[in-house]
Parts: structure tokens; sequence; C-alpha cells
């Protein structure tokens, strides 16, 4: 009776295992969807921009935008990475910069995350500024701009959630500039060094088919 009663607990733990893998499985899958749309988003916002965009609205080569996206002067940065931190003024200030991403503004995006990783390096949101830098550059179709700023994620950040993301995207801007012979290793780096995440699985796929 008792081998019978372990034998029963032990097929009810199986199957509730079972079932919280397929929960992960699922899990990571919607993961992956969820990377793949906002890519997908980013990239027609930016066709679509490119389309309708006149040279008289684009923003001066190299100014900064204020929390309210308007043109400001650059700040300067040994002046900006002293000024103490204040997480509300900081979220204001990246919401700010994210909304033009929203509103497929790249330009502004773009001038808005330089100036609020100039004004708040150490920011908590700074690696995700650091990150939507890259993606709004490579909207733009500034591949040096957006590899440099992908880049920098791992360089600056190296415990930061999105730092598999922007080896993924390094990788695909080097393929897109001919630097065939840099993308397997950081292709690989994600596989290897972040398993289980969407990048690695991303990355998988790629290595696949290379």
């Amino acid at each position: 009776m008792q081998l019978q009663q372990m034998q029963e607990d032990i097929n009810r733990l199986r199957g509730q295992v079972e079932v919280q893998q397929n929960d992960i499985q699922q899990l990571k899958q919607e993961g992956l969807q969820r990377y793949q749309d906002l890519d997908s988003r980013i990239q027609a916002g930016a066709s679509n921009a490119q389309q309708q965009q006149a040279p008289a609205q684009n923003s001066p080569a190299g100014g900064d935008i204020n929390a309210a996206g308007t043109p400001a002067a650059p700040a300067d940065q040994s002046a900006a990475s002293s000024e103490p931190g204040d997480p509300a003024k900081e979220k204001l200030y990246y919401d700010a910069a994210f909304d033009l991403i929203k509103a497929k503004d790249f330009d502004k995006a773009s001038q808005a995350f330089s100036a609020f990783l100039r004004k708040y390096p150490n920011s908590q949101y700074a690696g995700n500024a650091q990150y939507w830098l890259g993606e709004v550059n490579l909207a733009k179709g500034d591949l040096q701009g957006a590899g440099q700023a992908f880049a920098k994620v791992s360089q600056l950040y190296p415990k930061h959630a999105k730092v598999p993301d922007s080896l993924y995207k390094l990788a695909d801007v080097e393929r897109r500039l001919g630097h065939t012979d840099r993308v397997k290793p950081i292709l690989q780096q994600v596989v290897t060094q972040y398993p289980g995440t969407s990048a690695a699985q991303l990355a998988q796929r790629d290595l696949q088919h290379m």
C-alpha cells in the first residue's frame, strides 16, 4: 500500500512538472514573439518616417532636446555627470524620449536619448536609454551610430537585462556593414552567455542559417 501511494505521488509530481515545463516554454515563445513584433514595428515606423519626412523638418545636426521634445543647447558632459540623481525627474525625461519613438520621430528620439545619457549616465534607466539609442539610430539608417550604441550597452552596463538584445542587434549591424567575420562570434556569445533569452533563440536560429 505504501509503495502504491508513493508511486501515485511520484506520478502526480511528474504531471505537475510537465505542466510547469509547458508553461515555461509558452512564456519563452510569447517573449520571443513580443521581441520580434516590436522590432518589426520599429522598422515599419522607420520606413514610413523616411517617406513622409521633408528635409525642412529635420532637427539641426548634433542638437539635443529637452523633456518636452524641443531643441535645447548641448549639455556640458562634465557638469551633467555630477548632477545629483532624481529618479522622478529621470523617469519623466526618459519617458519623453521614449514617446518620441512612439511618435516615429527618430531624429529627435536619438537626440533625446543622447542628451539623457549625458545628463544621467548612472540612472537606473541609462541601460535602456543606451539600447533604445541604438534602435532609433538603426531606424534612421545610421548603422555606425547604432553599432556604437549597442556595443556600449554591454561595455557600460554589463549586467543589464538589455545586454543580450543589444549584442544580437550589434551582430545585425555588423552584418549590414559587411563585417561578416564579426557576426558569428557575437551570435555565439549571445547563445553561450545568455541561454534561454529571446535574443539567444534568435541568435541560434541565425547561426543555423550561416
